[in-house]
């Protein structure tokens, strides 16, 4: 069962091109799926429809939450239908099971102070804090992910035009457009700090922590909580929360919808159209604070 599990999970790299991050989750959904089927003696060709079901239960049982247990099955999905095209099985399972169904909650967004706030945070009489500066400036005026942002090389950054060149999920390739402060910050950094750290000439990455060496998803991570504390915001935040609020206020300041998806780099407008809501439930609080008759 685990040989077919590796000959998936190289299947999803080589065919479909997806990111690290997307295999590690297959990997973890399919392996758990494969445990619970060890457990009760059965192999992946005896697997129905009640089995299935029966391991849905189960994580809803251990208290997974609803959109984990909806990954699994999307997991287990493209798992059996792998299967099927590689003849290994006749039938799929998983077929005509519902997916549960998510509740879908409005992500966490920043006010414009509050993004001001954050983005004072870094020092500039500092590598580190010229680094750090840059980088934050760079995420709220492009929107671009974490694992964008840290997978940059210096040939990806273009001053002259002003445009960034990123690689989003399954490697798909996208320019987007940069701010004029953005662009400077990332300029004075690359000037003053990246030589200085950088501590091979061979190193390509545009941002690199203290060792010289690229900087990770959770080196980023933890740069964001300690200025997000600092600038005494409440809540957690997290790095898509600054593309959360890069998407909604350039919405809110008059950008089209197709445009912002564009710049995402989605390939399905209804994933962007989520932003539309929160720009509207905005317009409600604002009408119902000052119309006299709201």
């Amino acid at each position: 069962m685990r040989s077919l599990l590796g000959d998936f999970i190289h299947y999803l790299y080589v065919e479909k091109g997806l990111s690290q991050n997307t295999l590690e989750s297959y990997q973890r959904d399919i392996s758990s799926f494969l445990d619970f089927l060890q457990k009760h003696k059965r192999d992946v060709r005896q697997v129905d429809r009640k089995l299935v079901a029966d391991y849905l239960k189960h994580l809803r049982e251990k208290g997974q939450a609803t959109s984990t247990v909806s990954r699994n099955m999307a997991s287990l999905r493209s798992f059996y239908q792998f299967l099927v095209e590689e003849n290994y099985l006749e039938d799929n399972p998983t077929y005509q099971l519902e997916t549960p169904k998510i509740e879908k909650k409005l992500p966490r967004v920043l006010s414009s102070e509050e993004v001001e706030r954050l983005l004072a945070q870094p020092q500039n009489d500092g590598f580190i804090g010229l680094r750090d500066k840059a980088m934050l400036e760079l995420l709220y005026a492009s929107g671009i992910r974490v694992s964008e942002l840290v997978s940059l090389d210096v040939s990806d950054f273009n001053p002259e035009v002003g445009f960034l060149k990123c690689r989003g999920k399954g490697m798909k390739e996208r320019i987007v457009p940069i701010g004029s402060v953005a662009l400077e910050q990332v300029q004075e950094y690359i000037h003053k700090c990246r030589g200085r750290l950088v501590k091979k000439n061979e190193e390509k990455a545009l941002f690199v922590n203290q060792h010289g060496k690229r900087l990770t998803r959770q080196g980023f991570w933890k740069i964001l909580k300690k200025y997000s504390r600092s600038a005494s915001i409440s809540g957690e935040i997290t790095p898509h929360t600054l593309r959360h609020s890069f998407a909604t206020h350039l919405l809110e300041n008059g950008a089209d919808l197709r445009s912002v998806q564009e710049m995402l780099g989605h390939s399905d407008i209804s994933t962007t159209q989520v932003y539309t809501q929160i720009t509207r439930r905005k317009i409600r609080e604002i009408y119902d604070k000052t119309h006299p008759r709201a």
